[in-house]
């Protein structure tokens, strides 16, 4: 049986100052990494039936969502495979057991992850593997129809893995076309790549693109012409998004250091061994300051004092490098009690404590998905009971849109046999385009809901409402609700009150 769930959630009033919801952010993008590569978070191995698919991502997304989770990053095309039936690349074997098979019974698990993550109010990002063709070689499933079958000389392999060569131009031109049609046919918020362009480095070994170097490097240096290559595809990708979809966002998940400062003045007080610029030849800041990417994630799974890359020195450094674009800390949840460090239960919480006082980093997204489901250290309590107790909006992009979508209309109807008061939520504007309805509980009428974080969040729905229990009272305190309408790009309008009552000052209503 489907499980159904609910659009709202009754509320039993507690007792709490305002203050509490003063201590969180209003806006903060909190999403999760779900991988799906050698079914790292989902499906889980050997699992092909698509009613357990189903139901397995819904249990997921409820995870994230009791976490206080916005958003979730899925992947959905780990090795030029398809998690969608594709034009182009073969369904994954991650998903049927045998790249090329497709589901039985058949459904489209975009589409549905799709539906189901924008059900509950969160954002669906769309996780692409950009040059990564063959996970394993030897070991991994390949169909009769895949790009490495069909265009060979585009390929080029590295230790045990066979990669797209970026410095073709045809391949550039393939991995857009690709994107383009997603961004295309689904109603995804952003397109989102990691940090595997050029692959890491292997000791001893040179990456084999001496024959499109000859080709295509025009007098560059070899370092200059590979990095020209990373930034081609940037602005083709870009481009072909925007084309499509002007409101798709593009975000892009680095490894953790640019440069070191040894190498650039520009660079980090660091030690890495590897770095986006000199080994994955990727150029970020380059692509931050042109604009040509709307967020940063930089993979920061170190932790405070780490002798070669420590958190809180890459933190201060990504937030004064974002040029103005958007910038959430990759969080790696999955080192959980991998030494002593990751065993210290304050980890976690301190380290988003230290990103909030950063007023140029926007959030954070979690590494990954399948970490949650112990409650490493207690940090989902943490999460639940204290740093994302309540909802957060996520930021809007002043450079997407600034648009503000109509106040919502409602009707308020009063239950006296349950002692339920009840808003019956709905817009002017078409479902599209309203991602929900953001709740306020505040002290006074003319509160000031600018940083106030909301109370709830009410996803979209043709039946959306807030409900209210309302018990005798104690003691008088005065509260007054408001609510307001939230696009899909997060751009919120002006809120309007919807009533006001007396709520207990101590206990349980």
């Amino acid at each position: 049986m489907k499980r159904f769930t609910p659009l709202f959630i009754p509320i039993v009033l507690f007792y709490f100052c305002i203050g509490h919801l003063d201590a969180q952010p209003k806006y903060e993008f909190r999403g999760a990494w779900i991988a799906t590569v050698d079914n790292i978070d989902w499906p889980s191995k050997g699992n092909y039936n698509t009613e357990s698919q189903k139901q397995e991502f819904i249990k997921i997304l409820d995870m994230h969502k009791r976490n206080g989770m916005n958003a979730v990053i899925v992947q959905i095309r780990p090795a030029a495979d398809a998690f969608y039936p594709s034009p182009y690349e073969p369904w994954s074997e991650w998903l049927t057991g045998k790249q090329g098979q497709p589901p039985s019974p058949y459904y489209d698990p975009l589409a549905f992850m799709i539906a189901e993550t924008h059900k509950r109010g969160m954002e669906f990002h769309a996780w692409c593997n950009p040059y990564r063709a063959v996970f394993r070689i030897g070991v991994s499933s390949i169909a009769p129809n895949h790009i490495t079958k069909l265009h060979p000389e585009w390929f080029l392999t590295y230790g045990n893995t066979r990669y797209f060569d970026p410095g073709n131009k045809e391949v550039q031109q393939f991995v857009t076309n690709v994107i383009r049609d997603i961004v295309r046919r689904y109603d995804i918020d952003a397109i989102h790549f990691d940090d595997y362009f050029y692959p890491y480095r292997i000791a001893g070994k040179e990456f084999p693109d001496n024959e499109s170097y000859a080709k295509y490097g025009n007098g560059m240096s070899r370092e200059d012409w590979r990095r020209s290559n990373t930034d081609s595809i940037i602005v083709m990708l870009g481009k072909a998004i925007k084309e499509e979809n002007k409101y798709c966002r593009f975000g892009i998940s680095p490894f953790s250091v640019w440069r070191n400062i040894d190498k650039d003045s520009l660079g980090s007080q660091t030690k890495a061994g590897q770095t986006n610029y000199d080994d994955l030849y990727a150029d970020i800041l380059l692509w931050l300051k042109k604009g040509w990417i709307d967020y940063v994630a930089p993979q920061l799974y170190f932790e405070f004092g780490h002798r070669a890359a420590a958190y809180e020195v890459l933190l201060d450094w990504w937030g004064a490098h974002s040029y103005g674009r958007q910038c959430y800390i990759g969080l790696g949840l999955y080192r959980a009690n991998s030494n002593a460090a990751w065993r210290d239960k304050s980890l976690i919480p301190r380290q988003i404590a230290e990103l909030r006082k950063n007023a140029a980093v926007q959030g954070m997204i979690f590494f990954s998905s399948k970490s949650f489901e112990n409650n490493p250290n207690g940090w989902c309590d943490s999460l639940q009971n204290n740093y994302f107790k309540y909802p957060a909006l996520i930021p809007p992009m002043d450079w997407i849109d600034t648009t503000k979508p109509h106040e919502p209309v409602f009707k308020t109807r009063f239950s006296k046999k349950d002692s339920v008061l009840s808003s019956f939520l709905s817009t002017v504007e078409q479902e599209k385009n309203i991602k929900g309805f953001a709740i306020y509980r505040a002290d006074k009428e003319n509160a000031n809901l600018d940083s106030l974080a909301p109370f709830q969040f009410v996803p979209w729905a043709v039946d959306a409402k807030f409900d209210l229990k309302i018990t005798p009272l104690q003691r008088s305190n005065h509260y007054v609700y408001f609510v307001s309408s939230v696009s899909r790009t997060n751009v919120e309008s002006r809120p309007i009150m919807m009533f006001s009552f007396t709520a207990p000052a101590n206990g349980t209503e």
